[in-house]
């Protein structure tokens, strides 16, 4: 779904991401991807605790996509004032979307789809991504929105270790949520306040509903 107002493009855009960043390549033995002339990016989103990782990487095996998992592609400035308990500024996080939206731009040449885990807490950090598809009509862009109470949150995101986003950095973000509206047709909501594997479950179900609907 496009829409009529969206952030300006910034006169500058960062250069291709470095080789440091991860980028993970589908398992042979993973299961089928329908064939079909769209690409899709699935943008697994939500706050700091509402398993991302973790549903990406159960999506990258079962649909045998490789995906790219966006805090890599933080600068180093950015990860050192999120770990001093600092939240980002829509500043900090511009450069960082439009490299993710690039990146997986890259990777559609070689794949059906791109799997890319994303936190995009606000509409304008979502609409930068869906500036994919511009001038590239068989991209869609779908983000699998995972959602979790904030008590949920902070127990996961307490039982992390050495991990630079800390408990008290997920009030914040569940304060800058802005949760997606009926609106935003291509977001997929998925109930993450359960057990892992039924998180996984959810939203392969709901990634797997659309592929087939495509092909």
């Amino acid at each position: 779904m496009e829409h009529k107002t969206l952030p300006p493009t910034p006169p500058t855009e960062p250069n291709n991401p470095s080789s440091t960043m991860a980028t993970h390549i589908p398992p042979t033995n993973g299961g089928p991807t329908p064939e079909s002339s769209q690409k899709h990016i699935w943008v697994i989103t939500g706050p700091a605790g509402c398993g991302k990782t973790s549903v990406a990487e159960h999506l990258h095996q079962t649909f045998s996509l490789p995906y790219l998992e966006g805090d890599t592609y933080h600068t180093p400035e950015n990860v050192s004032k999120m770990a001093a308990g600092h939240p980002l500024t829509d500043t900090d996080r511009w450069d960082w979307l439009i490299t993710l939206r690039t990146a997986c731009l890259a990777t559609l040449k070689s794949s059906p789809g791109v799997i890319l885990t994303c936190s995009a807490l606000k509409r304008k950090y979502r609409d930068v991504l869906r500036i994919a598809s511009y001038g590239h009509p068989e991209v869609k862009v779908h983000f699998v929105f995972l959602r979790a109470s904030e008590v949920v949150l902070m127990e996961r995101v307490r039982g992390r270790k050495d991990h630079y986003m800390k408990d008290y950095m997920v009030k914040s973000q569940v304060g800058s949520l802005e949760t997606p509206g009926n609106d935003e047709e291509d977001v997929l909501p998925v109930d993450a306040g359960g057990e892992a594997e039924e998180v996984k479950e959810l939203a392969e179900g709901v990634v797997e509903k659309v592929m087939q609907a495509s092909a």
